[in-house]
């Protein structure tokens, strides 16, 4: 089967079709322009002819009227005049000129007068080569003044200037087609770059960039573009082996935790206290449950790229209520009403994560405050966290050397997890010093 124009045209390479259609542009656009070129230059030419002509004829009507013709009558262009009197006899010609047969007869010599405008006669039954045009017009004592003139200088003219359009029209094509080619290939240099670029980068290689043109061009911009996209894709490789590595890393200790308790009380089983090695498996299994709990967190904000899960009217001072009724160390200073767009859930695990790190480092008391602009603090009158520290550890699988020595302290995994659903709901979460302590403070967009 035949393959389609359309298939073919639309299989070849780019470069080849600009050119085609850059020369094909240029060639209607110049076929229309000669066409109207010399459309323009015939008319032009024969307005000068007509011109001319009626001049002459004026002047021979006038010296008609005036009866101071003479025979035969001068012309300096070579125009051709007969003067025809009432009974349509020949009185007056220019030299050379038929004396007896008129160029137009009585009918025709009317309707000329009629719309006033020249016509076009051909010449040869006059012993006149090619065309001439006839100008006619009325003098006094019901004479008539017919004046022609040959315009075969004209069609040569056209027909050369034609000739000259016909050689010329083709080569400025070719030319330009073999212009438009060496520029659109130049211009399509930098993408060539930018192809074997993304080509020469593979799984060994996630650090290479693509090469950036010098011109500040689209070409430019979709090759900063594309570098972004790959800082971003490495950013996020980056953080997937490190959240694996941090998270294997993590899961070991309970599992070696688990097995050796387990391996001890095998061993042993007489003087095992089997009640103390269940709770010490229970107690290392919850840690493993948070983690994995923690760990499916934030694999769906990271699947939902950022988003939250649903986005419904989300009444935040109950979700604050009910969350902060469960610590008996909390206490709720301040809850004016405000309503987000969000997902409950997701607003809850942040408000309980912020709350269990305070309660964890309170030495007293735990405040939490919502006010109606939005603003969530939790506040807690522990050690607090020194500055330099305050940003670090909303990083996943951070945590200080004081958290670290703590039994009952997580995977270092809540405050990334707040932080990361805050920003999906449009938020901002920082660290401040409390003056003793730690303010937790939450900026969340209020629905209006």
């Amino acid at each position: 089967m035949a393959e389609s124009p359309l298939l073919w045209w639309r299989r070849q390479g780019l470069r080849f079709r600009l050119t085609v259609a850059a020369a094909a542009g240029l060639a209607l656009a110049l076929a229309l322009s000669a066409s109207v070129l010399l459309s323009v230059l015939d008319q032009a030419l024969i307005d000068t002819v007509d011109e001319s002509t009626r001049q002459q004829a004026q002047a021979v009507r006038v010296a008609a009227d005036a009866g101071t013709l003479t025979s035969p009558i001068t012309t300096h262009d070579g125009t051709i005049v007969q003067v025809i009197d009432a009974q349509g006899r020949i009185t007056h010609v220019t030299y050379g000129t038929d004396r007896l047969v008129p160029l137009l007869d009585a009918r025709a010599r009317a309707k000329v007068l009629g719309h006033g405008q020249a016509t076009m006669l051909d010449g040869r039954p006059y012993a006149i080569p090619g065309f001439l045009r006839v100008i006619v017009l009325s003098a006094d004592h019901g004479q008539t003044v017919v004046a022609a003139r040959p315009i075969g200088e004209i069609q040569t003219s056209l027909a050369t200037a034609g000739r000259v359009l016909l050689v010329g029209t083709p080569a400025l094509i070719v030319l330009l087609a073999v212009a438009s080619w060496l520029m659109i290939g130049r211009t399509l240099r930098p993408i060539t770059a930018l192809r074997k670029g993304a080509a020469d980068i593979t799984h060994t290689a996630r650090s290479r960039r693509l090469p950036v043109p010098q011109s500040r061009d689209e070409v430019h911009s979709l090759a900063t573009t594309l570098n972004g996209m790959l800082a971003r894709l490495e950013e996020a490789e980056q953080r997937q082996r490190a959240l694996v590595s941090d998270a294997a890393h993590e899961l070991r200790s309970p599992l070696a935790s688990i097995r050796l308790q387990l391996e001890v009380a095998l061993g042993h089983p007489k003087g095992q206290h089997w009640q103390e090695t269940a709770e010490g498996v229970l107690e290392d299994t919850m840690r493993l449950s948070r983690l994995a709990e923690d760990l499916l967190a934030l694999a769906r904000l990271d699947e939902r790229g950022g988003v939250p899960a649903r986005r419904e009217p989300v009444d935040l001072d109950e979700v604050v209520r009910q969350t902060v009724e469960r610590y008996g160390e909390a206490r709720l200073t301040v809850c004016d009403p405000v309503v987000i767009r969000g997902d409950a859930l997701d607003l809850s695990r942040v408000l309980t994560n912020l709350v269990d790190n305070a309660v964890r480092h309170t030495s007293s008391k735990v405040e939490v405050a919502l006010t109606a602009d939005g603003v969530l603090t939790v506040t807690d009158d522990g050690p607090g966290i020194p500055e330099q520290d305050r940003e670090r550890v909303f990083n996943r699988f951070t945590r200080l050397d004081s958290g670290r020595s703590r039994d009952e302290g997580g995977a270092g995994l809540g405050l990334a997890i707040v932080r990361e659903t805050v920003r999906a709901h449009g938020g901002t979460v920082a660290l401040e010093d409390a003056a003793p302590g730690l303010r937790a403070v939450v900026r969340l967009p209020v629905s209006r």
